[in-house]
């Protein structure tokens, strides 16, 4: 129970912080008729292309150790999955037409789920 309560925490923390970025630094929310109008690399962007996710998986996780649920712990696994097919081939794609050469050198620089030891200075 210690262990999953301590992902949901490390997971809602991650969340309510890339969300608060997205709405000072972005100028955006994450809903898609109001996307960030600025690319946002800081905090936790520094470390990793998606915190927001890792967040929630972490969130998903968290919950199934914590009620020790297998259903809820194959929803992460499938939540997982999801999103490592979703954010390659669409999210991505769709960050480099709106941000070009800027969200490329950051692509280059940042990996997509393995986070950075030390914060890319971009």
């Amino acid at each position: 129970m210690v262990v999953g309560g301590l992902f949901v925490l490390a997971g809602l923390t991650l969340m309510v912080s890339t969300i608060a970025l997205f709405v000072r630094v972005g100028k955006g929310t994450l809903a898609p008729w109001d996307p960030t109008r600025k690319l946002v690399i800081r905090g936790p962007y520094r470390h990793v292309r998606n915190p927001m996710i890792s967040g929630v998986l972490a969130v998903l996780l968290g919950e199934s150790l914590f009620i020790d649920s297998l259903p809820l712990l194959e929803f992460f696994g499938f939540a997982t999955l999801l999103n490592m097919i979703y954010i390659p081939l669409s999210e991505e794609l769709g960050l480099i037409k709106r941000f070009g050469e800027e969200y490329l050198t950051y692509f280059q620089h940042v990996r997509r789920w393995l986070p950075r030891i030390k914060p890319w200075q971009g």
